[in-house]
């Protein structure tokens, strides 16, 4: 026979109606506490993941002026630092070595040109024949317009003295003791002199200019070889390479007693105390540069002001070359070729939203930020204006005050709302 289930039955005791208030009591209190919880998790459950606030940084929308500008790399350069060529083929002897501190004018090599040397000779001699023959030429020319002048003044008497034997003749003619034809011969005598007179002064006086011409001539190849030789001797006194400014040898292009062709570098002298910085700008701010913006220069410890002075027609490796010349008196301690960082002062914008700047325009790529909302930071899209080494310019999607996460949004892929743990 099947046993039954009698055995298992339990006898239930209903509990009195005062036990069963605090039963709902107890029930309704952790209705409200779910509730609590659920309240307090509500950001946990609309975010897809959660991030420590120790790595993020924060900051408040605010607005003011932005001060536009590029933060780049340079090096202090020499603002004079010329080179020194040969002037001729030659042998060169150094006087001084690299880094030795030159005066101006003092001598920093000789050289030896054969050539140069035999070609000033050679002027020179020329230049001794000139002179020569403008003197004789000078000589010439007066014993010229001495014969000139003679035959003027041969002429003229000969035209007085037919003029009296005219005058002779006409009151013998008029006394009737001359014939006629003696009148008329005496007049065509004096009319011939006369015609002889007039050419020998116009002679004279053509004679007189032909000679003035020669002499200037003679003067004039003169004058040419006299600054072939003043050109040549310049040349032979180039020889004597000196220094042009006060400062140091940089460099030493060639070695003692060697020799070299025309116009072979042979030195730089570097003035130092005129010293200026050379930025390597990106070609991305090219456009916004101009002559005369302002720059701050850190060197060491210590910044100085300076304005753009010099900007490179051309783009080289995606980089344009800029140099800055400082306000007053150069900073002490510059050394040649120190590292430096600069910053250009391109533009300022009064009264705009900005945020500090942060490394969420690069992740985001300008276009969306997270913006806190309690504990949830929400991505939200926005729209960037003009950007500073320290700040952006927000043109809409965030108002003043509002908080954005700047910094440590590389983790976020692009989440909606992210939980932020404190």
């Amino acid at each position: 026979m099947i046993p039954d289930t009698s055995g298992q039955d339990r006898v239930i005791h209903i509990a009195p109606v005062h036990g069963n208030r605090r039963r709902w009591l107890l029930l309704g209190g952790g209705i409200v506490g779910l509730a609590a919880i659920a309240f307090l998790l509500s950001g946990w459950l609309g975010s897809s993941r959660s991030v420590d606030v120790s790595r993020l940084r924060i900051a408040e929308v605010t607005r003011g002026t932005l001060v536009r500008d590029a933060s780049v790399n340079g090096r202090v350069v020499a603002a004079i630092s010329p080179t020194l060529y040969a002037p001729a083929a030659s042998t060169v002897t150094l006087k001084i070595h690299a880094g030795d501190k030159v005066a101006k004018g003092d001598l920093l090599a000789v050289l030896d040109s054969p050539d140069l040397s035999n070609q000033l000779a050679r002027e020179q001699s020329t230049l001794a024949q000139l002179e020569a023959e403008v003197a004789r030429q000078r000589i010439l020319a007066e014993k010229q317009k001495l014969i000139a002048r003679r035959d003027a003044d041969e002429a003229e008497v000969a035209r007085l003295g037919a003029e009296r034997i005219l005058q002779r003749t006409e009151g013998g003619y008029k006394a009737g003791a001359i014939a006629e034809v003696d009148f008329l011969r005496a007049q065509d005598a004096l009319k011939s002199a006369e015609i002889r007179s007039r050419q020998a002064a116009q002679a004279s006086s053509l004679e007189i200019k032909d000679v003035a011409l020669g002499t200037s001539t003679k003067l004039n190849e003169l004058q040419r070889q006299r600054l072939i030789v003043a050109d040549t001797q310049r040349k032979v006194d180039e020889l004597n390479v000196r220094s042009p400014v006060d400062g140091v040898v940089g460099t030493l292009s060639v070695a003692d007693r060697s020799v070299v062709a025309a116009n072979t570098a042979l030195m730089t002298v570097v003035d130092l105390s005129q010293l200026e910085v050379e930025l390597e700008i990106p070609e991305s701010y090219a456009d916004d540069l101009g002559l005369g913006m302002t720059a701050e220069v850190n060197i060491g410890a210590g910044m100085a002001t300076g304005k753009l002075s010099a900007l490179s027609p051309e783009v080289v490796r995606n980089q344009v070359l800029a140099r800055i010349r400082f306000d007053g008196k150069q900073p002490p301690g510059l050394r040649q070729n120190q590292r430096v960082t600069a910053r250009i002062l391109i533009e300022e914008r009064p009264n705009v939203l900005m945020l500090p700047r942060g490394s969420f325009v690069e992740n985001e790529g300008g276009r969306a930020a997270y913006v806190m909302d309690g504990n949830v930071a929400v991505r939200r899209p926005i729209e960037m204006g003009a950007t500073s080494v320290s700040a952006v310019e927000i043109l809409s999607g965030l108002k003043p005050g509002e908080k954005v996460v700047i910094a440590g949004t590389d983790s976020f892929e692009n989440a909606e709302r992210i939980s932020v743990n404190n």
